[in-house]
């Protein structure tokens, strides 16, 4: 039985990539519907943003979800 080592590597670091990716999003989701410091609720712009935010996230996890399936 052999391993294809670069296979792997190239599967681990796009994983890896895409772990940190979909985490930098979902953050940028929380941080733009935080309400803000001074008590005031966050901005519509914000608000849409964050929206924005976990609708990527959650088409990311629907495709993984697919591709499992395939």
């Amino acid at each position: 039985m052999d391993i294809h080592w670069s296979a792997l590597i190239n599967v681990f670091g796009v994983s890896l990539l895409a772990s940190v990716a979909l985490v930098g999003v979902f953050t940028l989701g929380i941080v733009g519907s935080a309400p803000r410091k001074d008590g005031g609720s966050a901005s519509v712009l914000a608000r849409t943003g964050a929206y924005l935010c976990y609708a990527v996230c959650a088409a990311a996890v629907a495709y993984g979800i697919y591709l499992i399936g395939a």
